[in-house]
């Protein structure tokens, strides 16, 4: 699978020419992009703005990270029942 082609702030501005008028085919044009990613753009970040993109990002990470520490865990707690419902 292809990876990402442009950052958070990239389509930000894309989108940004899209609400100052420009046509939506045109700005596909100048940057490469179907009228479908623009569109799916709109719907994702409608009305943010740079700097909320970057706070968007920081949650993100932090709701991915703390996810992580929940598996984790529950990993250990799912080992030490284990571990106490052995007789020894």
């Amino acid at each position: 699978m292809k990876g990402k082609r442009y950052s958070q702030e990239q389509i930000i501005r894309i989108l940004k020419q899209v609400e100052d008028g420009t046509p939506v085919p045109q700005v596909c044009r100048e940057h490469g992009v179907s009228e479908q990613s623009v569109y799916r753009w709109r719907a994702k970040y409608d009305g943010l703005d740079i700097a909320e993109v970057r706070r968007l990002r920081e949650l993100e990470e932090e709701n991915r990270r703390l996810k992580k520490l929940v598996a984790d865990q529950a990993l250990d707690i799912q080992i030490l029942k284990e571990v106490n419902a052995k007789k020894w």
